[in-house]
C-alpha cells in the first residue's frame, strides 16, 4: 500500500485522495473528496461519460444539502490508496464543484479510517 500507514489493519487516508478510476481502455487518476457524511459514492457525469462507466443499474432517491433528487447509480471500479474496489457510485452533475468523485461511506467501510490531519 506504499505510503499508507495500516492502523488496526485499516488503511488511514485523507480527507483528499487520489483515486484510479479503471474503465475499459485503463484508468485516469482523478482527485476525490472523502465524505464520510455521504452513504453513497458520487461521480460526475461529465467524467462518467468521459470515461465509458455504466450502464445505469438502478436509481435512488438520495437526499443532499440540496434536497432530494432520483439519481442514476452505476458501478465502477476505483484504486483509493492501493486498494481496487468496485462499488456503486451515483452519477451528479459535479462540475461546479471542486471535486469530480465523492467516497462515501459505501467504500470507506472496506477498510479506511480518516485523518483529517493528512
Amino acid at each position: 500500500m506504499g505510503g499508507y500507514k495500516l492502523l488496526e489493519g485499516k488503511v488511514v487516508i485523507g480527507l483528499e485522495e487520489k483515486v484510479k478510476v479503471h474503465n475499459n481502455s485503463g484508468k485516469k487518476i482523478v482527485v476525490a473528496k472523502i465524505d464520510t457524511g455521504a452513504t453513497k459514492s458520487s461521480i460526475d457525469t461529465n467524467l462518467a461519460a468521459e470515461l465509458r462507466l455504466g450502464p445505469v443499474i438502478k436509481s435512488k432517491l438520495i437526499k443532499s444539502a440540496h434536497g432530494s433528487k432520483l439519481r442514476p447509480i452505476i458501478e465502477a471500479t476505483i484504486e483509493l490508496a492501493g486498494k481496487k474496489i468496485t462499488s456503486e457510485f451515483t452519477l451528479a452533475d459535479r462540475a461546479h464543484m471542486k471535486y469530480r468523485i465523492l467516497i462515501g461511506q459505501n467504500i470507506l467501510k472496506d477498510g479506511f479510517l480518516i485523518d483529517p490531519m493528512k
